[in-house]
């Protein structure tokens, strides 16, 4: 009886860590209440949010850098990077959605609406940009070719959802999306590019100072109002 107690025993243990190591998989790839909606309805449906702040960072003149590397190097300096903005997204509370390439995704005010998110998007993002230059001087000092980075944000209406049923992932579409990218392609390395609708979000927080560019001609959206966006010094 003992030996069978202790067997129940040691199976419900191990099922358990099985179920623990599931769900921190599942919520390595999905935000916890999709994960939820995912686990309780074996489907996510699809939500329409209004107000969402994308942000887009790629490296400038990746292909030119990327020569100068070894295969191995280049993953290990892409992954050194991405991890870090990882704990910055996770820092400020915003959503990684993916990377394509060189190219790193997030997005604030997702799933769940937060007053906040417009403010911590443009905080991340400046924390990332503070990351690679300091990553470039090191690399630099040690001689090693370095990335530098564009970053846009953009804020707007998006459609938010899963997709897929292999490697599934939680994805974001609409103009939003693609202006943010056009924000962040017109950028310049070292800076945080923002949208107007962003600016007009954040023109009377004091943590901010902004730079008008002025009206910017951006590929299949025509002309686009664009800001710096820096701390203001304290």
């Amino acid at each position: 009886m003992w030996s069978r107690l202790n067997y129940v025993r040691r199976s419900k243990e191990i099922l358990q860590k099985e179920k623990d190591r599931s769900e921190e998989l599942l919520l390595n790839i999905l935000p916890k209440e999709i994960a939820d909606e995912l686990k309780e309805k074996g489907r996510v449906d699809a939500q329409n949010i209004n107000s969402v702040a994308i942000l887009f960072s790629d490296f400038k003149s990746f292909t030119q850098t990327a020569e100068k590397m070894s295969p191995q190097h280049l993953v290990e300096e892409i992954n050194v990077c991405f991890k870090a903005f990882d704990l910055i997204t996770e820092k400020y509370k915003i959503e990684k959605i993916k990377t394509i390439g060189d190219a790193y995704m997030a997005a604030g005010n997702l799933p769940n609406s937060d007053q906040h998110s417009t403010q911590n998007t443009v905080l991340a993002a400046m924390e990332m940009q503070e990351f690679i230059a300091k990553r470039k001087a090191e690399n630099d000092t040690n001689g090693t070719p370095a990335f530098e980075m564009r970053i846009g944000i953009h804020s707007g209406p998006v459609v938010a959802g899963v997709v897929g049923v292999k490697k599934f992932q939680y994805d974001v579409w609409g103009d939003t999306v693609n202006t943010a990218s056009r924000i962040e392609s017109n950028g310049q390395p070292g800076k945080v590019n923002v949208s107007e609708t962003v600016f007009n979000l954040l023109k009377d927080n004091d943590s901010f100072s902004f730079d008008y560019r002025g009206k910017i001609n951006a590929k299949g959206k025509g002309d686009i109002k664009m800001y710096f966006v820096e701390r203001k010094p304290v």
